[in-house]
């Protein structure tokens, strides 16, 4: 029976109970996917990351992720999470890190200030119409832009009328398996959001950096600004910075271990 590290982290947090909680997973080698779905599924976390050693050098590790129900192209919270566990449990003299994933290409984390800085590639979304998804999201936006990956930004006027949203999440998981991205200029930051991806298992994610990787790109246009502060508003509330840099979208923020164990499978 494989017996492999295991690492509870709040992603996005200065404390326990904050932020997106993700596993983080240390294997030897892969399994098949069908394993990892169920270590995913057991963990029943938003996201479960796993780590191999990277033999061909492409970058110090491989990395996947799967949600409770399936695997996902990119997930950001779990990659600053992925970087938070190397950096501090088992390379503390190390500045970065870096990862190579599936279809995101190569991830880095690095130190910066008290926490962390995720580069990731961001995904500018273009106005549009979903009239589909703003009937089950329960307000009608000031505007809607999507990008090919998924991911579907809709800005209303304040912060209120995001967080009053009441989304009918069955409806929306029939869309598929689509990112439903709903923002504001906020009252404590200059951006506050919701995000919520029913379609991959996860009705309301706590803090979601892949999220961000559309809204930096959005924002740093409408506010006329290279970077922002930023608020997930969900129960979990979440805290970060965003920048873009080039064709990259580099959020910052912290992490906390709460856990640290052993996972038999």
């Amino acid at each position: 029976m494989p017996n492999v590290p295991y690492f509870h982290v709040d992603a996005f947090a200065d404390r326990a109970f904050g932020g997106n909680q993700a596993a983080v997973m240390l294997l030897d080698s892969w399994p098949d996917d069908a394993v990892l779905q169920a270590i995913g599924a057991e963990n029943n976390f938003a996201e479960t990351a796993f780590l191999v050693p990277d033999a061909s050098d492409a970058a110090d590790y491989e990395l996947t992720w799967f949600t409770p129900t399936s695997t996902v192209d990119l997930c950001g919270h779990a990659t600053l999470a992925s970087g938070h566990v190397v950096l501090t449990a088992l390379a503390p003299e190390r500045e970065t890190v870096s990862f190579s994933t599936r279809k995101a290409g190569i991830l880095h984390v690095s130190r910066e200030a008290d926490g962390y800085a995720l580069s990731l590639p961001a995904y500018p979304p273009v106005s549009g119409a979903f009239d589909d998804a703003v009937a089950l999201l329960g307000a009608v936006p000031e505007e809607v832009a999507s990008h090919a990956v998924g991911y579907h930004v809709f800005r209303y006027a304040d912060a209120g009328t995001v967080r009053g949203l009441m989304p009918d999440f069955r409806g929306l998981a029939r869309l598929g398996d689509l990112q439903f991205i709903c923002t504001a200029p906020g009252d404590e930051s200059d951006v506050m959001s919701r995000v919520f991806v029913p379609g991959a298992g996860v009705d309301e994610d706590s803090v979601t950096g892949s999220a961000h990787a559309a809204l930096t790109p959005f924002w740093c246009d409408r506010l006329g600004q290279e970077q922002f502060s930023a608020v997930q508003g969900s129960h979990r509330i979440g805290r970060l910075s965003c920048r873009r840099e080039g064709d990259r979208a580099v959020l910052i923020g912290q992490c906390v271990t709460v856990v640290e164990g052993r996972f038999r499978f």
